[in-house]
């Protein structure tokens, strides 16, 4: 199953949270929920720095978050919001989510149904370390990982860039298929001109055949006729 929906937004700002701790989620909504002026002048420094372009603190940087408290919760929240097409774009996981399924296996789960899903997974320093995150989910290029403490500037980077890399992701998917779709309907009306064109020959190569086997009765009819007339003047 994929997140692909019909109806492609010209944007996706949807995130879904899936931690066992409240106050985490209470965190990600002040930093991703109604538009943070310090946090954007902060990000716009960071991007003029970078790029060497001037910045727009009066920029909206407002995400929609929905929370899920562990791990199969988390899973059905995304498989409702497929289901109703609206997909979430990022999904941030903490490792750590006692009793249920830890991130690793929650990230699994969710990518085994919808692998256009973009993560953050959210680990300390005494957690898994990239080698055996790798290890257990694949080097995947549709994940980060975020280290505790996060910092404020970080996670909305995270959030920007991955939610335009979701976006990004389902419009080069949709041109695919319609490249896919173009493709198998040329190749269908090429197959239809074939057969008319083989049907044709066929037509072609049995009236052929009709013509010379009416030319030898012809010439045997012909021949019969004069051996006829010699035989007349024989008598």
């Amino acid at each position: 199953m994929s997140s692909r929906i019909t109806t492609l937004p010209s944007e996706n700002h949807r995130i879904l949270v899936i931690d066992d701790n409240p106050s985490i989620h209470d965190d990600f909504r002040k930093i991703l929920g109604p538009a943070n002026l310090k946090l954007a002048q902060q990000l716009d420094a960071d991007e003029a720095a970078l790029f060497g372009e001037t910045g727009h603190a009066s920029r909206s940087w407002s995400f929609q978050i929905d929370s899920a408290f562990q791990g199969q919760e988390g899973l059905e929240k995304v498989r409702t919001a497929v289901a109703n097409a609206v997909p979430y774009a990022v999904a941030f996981v903490d490792v750590r989510m006692p009793p249920g399924w830890d991130g690793i296996e929650t990230i699994s789960r969710i990518w085994e149904e919808f692998p256009d899903l973009q993560i953050v997974i959210c680990t300390a320093y005494s957690d898994y370390s990239w080698d055996e995150i790798a290890k257990s989910i694949g080097n995947s290029d549709q994940m980060l990982v975020l280290k505790k403490p996060f910092d404020n500037v970080e996670v909305l980077q995270m959030a920007h860039a991955l939610s335009k890399k979701w976006q990004l992701t389902q419009i080069v998917q949709r041109q695919l298929e319609e490249l896919d779709a173009l493709v198998n309907k040329r190749t269908t009306e090429l197959g239809a001109a074939n057969a008319r064109l083989t049907g044709e020959a066929t037509e072609r190569a049995a009236a052929e055949k009709a013509l010379r086997r009416s030319e030898e009765r012809f010439s045997k009819a012909f021949q019969a006729v004069l051996m006829q007339i010699s035989a007349s003047f024989n008598l």
